[in-house]
Parts: C-alpha cells; sequence; structure tokens
C-alpha cells in the first residue's frame, strides 16, 4: 500500500541534490520573510501615515512596499527555478535507475506482467511525481513557511482574536486528513483502470492484423468503451472528492473571517484597536487560511504521487532472479569447455529440465534438436544467464557461471532469439546497437555474413534505411538476419541461435549457415533448430526428449524433428 514511507523512500535520490535544496529552502525563507512584511507595512501606513496626514512617511512607506514586493518576486522566481532544475535531476535519476532495475529482471518478469501496466508506471506515474515535485512540493514549503509566519504575527497583534480566526482550524485538518486518505485510494483506483485501459490498446494496436482479419472490430471498440467507462468513473469519483475537500473547509474558514470582523470592529468601536491593525490581521488571517486552502488543494496531487511512488517502488521491489555475487570473477571468453552437470529448471510447476548432464567442448559447432517444449531455449537462457537453474550448475572451464561476472558473461556469450527486437532506427544502427566503436566496413562485413546484402543491395538508402517500428518495414527473416549481423560485429566467444533460420528460405539459410563459421572461426557455436541445413554443420548434435538428454546423434537422424 502506497503511505508516507513511499516518500521517505525518494531520500537516497534526495540526497545529491541537499546542496541546491538547502539554498531553495533559505531562498523561500526570505522570501516568505519580505511577504509578512507587506501586510505590518499596510498597518504603519494607514496608522503612521493615512490617519495622520503624514506625507513624507506615506512616500517612505510606499517605497518601502515597492522594495520588499520587487524582493520577494526575485527571490521566490530564482527558487522556484532552482527547485525545478533539481527536482528533473532527482527524476531523472529515479528514471534511470528504474531502467536499469527493469535491465536486471528476468524473462519470467516479463512473461507475466503486462506491458501496458509496466509503461504506465515508467511513463506516467514517473511523470506524475514530477509534476508533484515541480509545483505542489515547493507550493508546500513556502505555505508552511508562510503559515508559521503568520501565526507568529497574528498571535503578536492580538491573541484573543488568533483565537477567534483560528477555533475552527481542528475540524479543517481534520477533513484534510479524512479527504487525503479518501484521495489516496480513489487515485489508486484510477490508476489501475487507466494501466488496463493501456493494456487493452497495447494489446488491439499490436494484434491490429488479427482484428482485422477476424473482422472482430466492433468487438474491440466494445471492450475499448468497456475499459474506458470504468477509467472515466474512476476518474469522476476522484474529481468529485476532490472538490468537496477544497469547497467544504473553504466554507468553513469563510464563515471563521466573519467572527474575526466583527470581533475587530467592536474592540476598534471600543477604542481598543487601531484601523490599521484590523487591517493587518485580516491581512494575515487571509495570508494564513490561503497556505490551509492550498494545502487541502494539494491533497489530490500528493495522493495521486503517493500511489505513483507506490506502483514505482513496487517495481524496485521486485527482486531479480540473477543476481551477481560481490566477489564475482572476470571471464574473458570460452577456452576449454562448457558442462552442464546435473542441471534442472522447472518453470509453472513443471519440470523442463530434468537432471542435464552435458559437455561441449570450446570453440564447436554444436546443434541442440528435440520437439517443442522439451527446453531447448530454457536451454539458452541458462546459459547467458537470463535463469538460473533451481538445481545443479553449469560451468565456463570449470567456473560456475553464477561465479562470474555477469557483463563479461554476456559481453562473451551472446544470443540470438526467436523474436529478435529491432529498434526504430536504421539497418547499421540497429546492427551496430551499443557498439559505438564499429566502423562502416565492420557493419557491412556482419551483414553480408548474416545474409543481409542482396537486401541492402536493392534498398535505395542501403544500410541507412530505415526499419520501422519493432522493425516492420522489415520482413520476419530479414529482422533475424540483421539480429544475426548485430551478434556477428560483437566476435562473441559463444554465438546461441535459437531457431535462427525458422523463417528463411533454403538458399538464405545456407549462405547464414557458411557465413556463420566464415565469421566466427573459433568460437563456439550453439544452434536450436528443426532445420537441417544449419545442424548438417555441426561438429556435434544434442537431443533434448521430455526434459533430459536422450541421445547424441549426427544430422542424418533429423527428420523425426522436422
Amino acid at each position: 500500500m502506497a503511505g508516507w514511507s513511499s516518500y521517505r523512500r525518494l531520500l537516497p535520490f534526495l540526497k545529491p541534490y541537499y546542496r541546491p535544496l538547502a539554498l531553495v529552502l533559505v531562498l523561500s525563507l526570505m522570501s516568505t520573510s519580505l511577504n509578512l512584511m507587506q501586510p505590518y507595512l499596510s498597518k504603519l501606513m494607514i496608522d503612521k501615515a493615512l490617519l495622520r496626514g503624514d506625507m513624507q512617511a506615506l512616500v517612505q512607506i510606499a517605497g518601502a512596499m515597492i522594495l520588499v514586493s520587487l524582493g520577494g518576486f526575485a527571490l521566490n522566481m530564482f527558487s522556484s527555478y532552482r527547485y525545478v532544475s533539481a527536482s528533473a535531476d532527482m527524476l531523472f535519476d529515479i528514471r534511470a535507475a528504474l531502467l536499469q532495475h527493469l535491465q536486471r529482471l528476468s524473462p519470467r518478469f516479463y512473461a507475466r506482467f503486462r506491458l501496458g501496466d509496466l509503461m504506465s508506471r515508467i511513463n506516467s506515474d514517473v511523470s506524475d511525481i514530477q509534476r508533484v515535485t515541480a509545483d505542489s512540493l515547493l507550493s508546500v514549503l513556502s505555505n508552511v513557511l508562510m503559515l508559521v509566519g503568520c501565526v507568529v504575527l497574528m498571535l503578536w497583534l492580538d491573541p484573543v482574536m488568533f483565537l477567534i480566526g483560528v477555533v475552527i482550524m481542528p475540524v479543517c485538518i481534520g477533513l484534510f486528513v479524512h479527504y487525503q486518505r479518501k484521495l489516496t485510494a480513489l487515485t489508486r483506483v484510477m490508476r489501475q483502470r487507466g494501466a488496463d485501459l493501456g493494456s487493452l490498446l497495447v494489446d488491439t494496436v499490436m494484434g491490429m492484423r488479427t482484428v482485422t482479419s477476424l473482422n472482430a472490430e466492433s468487438h474491440e471498440i466494445g471492450r475499448f468503451r468497456q475499459r474506458n467507462d470504468a477509467f472515466v468513473s474512476a476518474m469522476m469519483k476522484m474529481q468529485l472528492t476532490s472538490f468537496t475537500a477544497g469547497a467544504l473547509p473553504g466554507t468553513l474558514l469563510t464563515a471563521s473571517s466573519s467572527a474575526v470582523i466583527l470581533y475587530g470592529g467592536a474592540q476598534i468601536f471600543a477604542g481598543k484597536m487601531t484601523i490599521g491593525t484590523l487591517v493587518a490581521f485580516m491581512t494575515y488571517q487571509s495570508r494564513l487560511f490561503s497556505p490551509i486552502q492550498v494545502l487541502m488543494g494539494l491533497v489530490s496531487g500528493l495522493a495521486s504521487a503517493r500511489v505513483s511512488l507506490g506502483r514505482i517502488f513496487t517495481l524496485f521491489d521486485t527482486q531479480p532472479d540473477v543476481t551477481e555475487c560481490a566477489d564475482a570473477l572476470p571471464f574473458d571468453g570460452l577456452h576449454e569447455e562448457l558442462r552442464f552437470e546435473q542441471v534442472s529448471f522447472r518453470h509453472g510447476g513443471r519440470a523442463i529440465l530434468d537432471g542435464i548432464d552435458l559437455s561441449i567442448p570450446a570453440g564447436r559447432f554444436c546443434a541442440i534438436l528435440g520437439p517443442s517444449g522439451t527446453g531447448k531455449s530454457s536451454l539458452a537462457d541458462l546459459v547467458i544467464r537470463n535463469l538460473d537453474p533451481d538445481e545443479g550448475r553449469i560451468t565456463a572451464d570449470g567456473t560456475d557461471l553464477r561465479s562470474l561476472k555477469l557483463n563479461d558473461l554476456r559481453r562473451a556469450v551472446v544470443m540470438v532469439d526467436q523474436a529478435p527486437h529491432l529498434f526504430n532506427d536504421s539497418l547499421a544502427n540497429n546492427i551496430a546497437f551499443a557498439c559505438p566503436e564499429a566502423t562502416d566496413s565492420a557493419i557491412s562485413e556482419a551483414a553480408r555474413l548474416a545474409g543481409l546484402a542482396s537486401l541492402i543491395a536493392r534498398l535505395p538508402e542501403g544500410l541507412a534505411t530505415h526499419t520501422g517500428e519493432r522493425g516492420l518495414a522489415l520482413s520476419v527473416g530479414e529482422r533475424h538476419r540483421v539480429a544475426l549481423a548485430r551478434a556477428l560485429l560483437r566476435r562473441p566467444s559463444v554465438l546461441i541461435l535459437d531457431e535462427p533460420s525458422a523463417a528463411l528460405d533454403d538458399d538464405t539459410e545456407r549462405v547464414v549457415a557458411e557465413g556463420l563459421r566464415q565469421a566466427l572461426p573459433t568460437s563456439t557455436i550453439i544452434v536450436i533448430t528443426h532445420k537441417p541445413a544449419l545442424a548438417s554443420m555441426a561438429d556435434m548434435t544434442v537431443t533434448l526428449v521430455e526434459g533430459k538428454v536422450e541421445t547424441r546423434q549426427r544430422p542424418d537422424m533429423l527428420s523425426q524433428f522436422r
């Protein structure tokens, strides 16, 4: 549940910015002090200048009021600028830390977490926190300082009138707390309804071809209307509660102001109070009630931010399945063998791999065969440490993979999975993704070895051609070859290909198969495949059946798996 502890968890992100935030605090204090001088100057203007007809005093006090006003404006503007700058940097740190944490989570997390909900948290929730921290929290600071200053000056001017003016405050504070709790719950519901709506839109857009082919447009509009109605209903409930949270206390505060006017007027009639004192007190009272009303108006924003913080820290609290040990060892590549020792892996309560014993010598071209669902892809995820085995261990040159530095392992071991992702960028930038040192010639050579030469030759812009969103401007087979070129460019020590040629024709498959060994003559290549072209070049074959290594056989025995 999103409580005040969510705000406490922001402290590590606030710590690097304590100097600029301390400056903002000092500037806000100075600005508020100048603003608090204005009502007292009004008292002096009435009592010392206007009522006495003293023109010189009037000019002096008017000049002081102008200087105080300009000074307060300048200080407030500068403090706001500094605060927004610091809050923007802090929110970048939060978003960057969240993305880094998400990069450490395993495929299991992304299999069970809805994409729309995840994007809602990364985008909408973080943006909501940025809006509140940039606006609301600075407003809280300045208004709290104004509230304290007004209380002190009102007590100094007339303690009895102060008691009359604040008698209703406990009721207002009680209403504040009540509506704050209610708005927190309603905001949480609205966020969830928004995530439901976002998930539906993502599903619909990604599955648009299926929707149109099944003539299901009306069905999808109906589902969208149902989710949208639920979101709008939650939003309207929150808006109504937010309006009530501000209007009801405001009405009570107006009644309190009327009581102060009656008492002050009676004191003036009795000669016990000056007109300037009443005017100053009423000004302070209005400035006292204004911070209270502003704070109450911030209930909705603060409640929303608490919910957003809770949703974001829920992601931070999701523990990675794979972690790096404290004394992790460096790894410069496979030199002797990759060994599976009694490796078992379960998913969804089912044994995917059961006591696997397997040795793949370094430099071998190994084909892994077997029916669908026998754990071939899980085996690949275990080697690259997207997942860890439930039992047993996998070693590289005798060292448990869990003892190696993750960055080193994933630099030396590269996997091309069944559905490779391309970014909305050029072919060249997709191939050279995260390899800024790659030269144009190296990119072209990797593309050639991956069988992309004919594609690039017929494209007017060649490697500068954009691949479109998720690479959809290319065919499935072309996307696989771009991902393969990306892997070949890195010259990995171990290359794992999960069904790399499933979408390729026989001729292209042969080009890719020949290019693999040409590009990586000393690397260990592990191919998960159902097709014979790649497996026919393998030095060894491994067959997985029902989670076990049943046989090792030559490619001429592949027909039963095609």
